[in-house]
């Protein structure tokens, strides 16, 4: 079963967001790796690169398949988590620590209210 923890927020496309002051560090839900299992490669967006929520802005590839990961707000990348180059499974491991994606400094904070509670976001995948 998947693990949802409660102080994050949550956007349907199955990214995890959590805001400290105006930076929000993003990576995908649990729910999301087991789903695309065995992680093989990660390419996440440049430094700098200016986000509108709901743009593809990273790519993960498993065993299994590739996919795309939207900004779940809008902002610009301030911070890439390079680790996972050559350790893509770390997000297999640990996606809500060790296993993030990136930081977002926000443009928009008002966007949060459109982000999933962390029972919504169980309830969409039926946890």
């Amino acid at each position: 079963m998947a693990d949802i923890p409660t102080h994050l927020k949550y956007a349907s496309s199955h990214e995890w967001v959590s805001v400290e002051d105006d930076t929000a560090t993003i990576g995908i839900s649990d729910h999301a790796q087991e789903e695309l299992t065995e992680l093989v490669f990660i390419e996440l967006p440049d430094l700098g690169r200016e986000l509108t929520a709901g743009d593809p802005c990273a790519v993960v590839e498993s065993v299994k398949t590739a996919s795309d990961i939207y900004a779940p707000l809008s902002g610009e990348i301030i911070d890439t988590n390079d680790a996972l180059d050559t350790e893509p499974g770390t997000v297999n491991d640990d996606p809500y620590g060790d296993g993030w994606f990136f930081k977002i400094r926000l443009t928009n904070p008002k966007e949060l209210d459109d982000l999933l509670s962390p029972d919504d976001y169980a309830e969409q995948v039926n946890i």
